[in-house]
């Protein structure tokens, strides 16, 4: 179990709660910002001060609501928009990359992100979201009305605009220095291609939706034959681990500390969730059937389409892990 930096946010978030603003030290603020219509209900973004502005991380959905709580929790600390110099997005989904746009036509603030989750560019690589969406269902094994029904209601409710165009494109590890604080961009694949977490050198990592508190990681998408995501979170938890940092801030839940036994702990688990659909795949070819077949707290049958759908994904990805161990 991680150890909670805040117990007043902890506290709130396992109250099916959206706390207001919360600082995690001083100068960093984790601000909930509530999700319209989603499970999730909130994605927590970052601010962090400097003597020159402020760095946001991550950026909510595009919505009304979003947008307006934001705002509001950006008054209730004391800063106004214009202040905001750096966004920077850990990944392209988006609850994420939001209202990146309208942080910066207020502020004129730089946008960046990591190549493989830039727009443009993974549309030529790979396609939209629902163009992998799509590829990766049909090879789940999944039968084609099966397939045709989990992609129709993935529609309904993708809210993937795609059209947000990068002030700063990252293609290495990067530093971000503003007044006396540096921020290390660190290439940290698995829940997508390019995801990105962020360094604070005063001991914090802002993880992104790779290292919750609590609970598994979901897989990117394989779509492309050599996607791997599952050896790349491997690799990615190896990194976080060895960060030396003593905080990590995550996109969903709350701030938390023993980051390198978390990082450990996660990547056991996913470990073992790879060996178990290794074992099945002695019999099984597909992740159609493989998945049902797997530990969960609900029986295969019980579970909603949606669900079944990222658990398919899931399994698909954990197929492609190789030997484990």
């Amino acid at each position: 179990m991680s150890i909670p930096v805040n117990d007043e946010h902890a506290i709130g978030y396992r109250a099916r709660e959206v706390p207001g603003p919360m600082p995690v030290i001083d100068g960093v603020w984790a601000v909930p910002v509530p999700l319209h219509g989603s499970p999730l209900r909130s994605i927590v973004v970052y601010l962090i001060e400097t003597a020159e502005g402020m760095i946001l991380i991550d950026a909510g959905y595009e919505h009304p609501s979003c947008w307006a709580s934001f705002q509001e929790s950006l008054a209730q600390m004391g800063h106004d928009l214009g202040s905001i110099r750096l966004v920077l997005l850990t990944h392209n989904h988006p609850d994420h990359v939001g209202f990146a746009d309208r942080v910066r036509d207020a502020s004129g603030a730089r946008v960046v992100m990591g190549l493989a989750d830039d727009f443009a560019h993974q549309e030529d690589e790979r396609g939209g979201f629902l163009a992998q969406l799509r590829n990766s269902l049909a090879l789940t094994g999944a039968p084609a009305d099966v397939v045709a029904t989990m992609y129709a209601q993935a529609v309904k409710v993708a809210h993937h605009a795609e059209d947000l165009e990068l002030d700063v494109v990252l293609t290495e590890n990067t530093d971000f220095t503003l007044g006396e604080v540096t921020v290390r961009a660190v290439h940290a694949p698995g829940h997508t291609y390019g995801h990105t977490v962020y360094v604070d050198t005063r001991g914090l990592v802002f993880t992104g939706d790779t290292m919750m508190a609590e609970g598994p990681t979901q897989l990117a998408i394989p779509s492309l034959a050599g996607d791997n995501p599952a050896a790349d979170l491997f690799a990615t938890l190896d990194r976080i681990r060895d960060l030396d940092v003593d905080i990590a801030c995550p996109a969903h839940q709350f701030a938390y500390r023993d980051v390198a036994a978390r990082a450990e702990e996660l990547k056991v688990f996913h470990q073992t969730e790879a060996v178990a659909v290794h074992a099945l795949m002695k019999e099984h070819s597909t992740a159609w059937e493989i998945a049902p077949r797997l530990p969960r707290d609900k029986p295969w049958a019980e579970l909603g389409d949606g669900t079944k759908r990222f658990a398919l994904i899931h399994t698909l990805a954990l197929m492609r892990a190789g030997t484990v161990g």
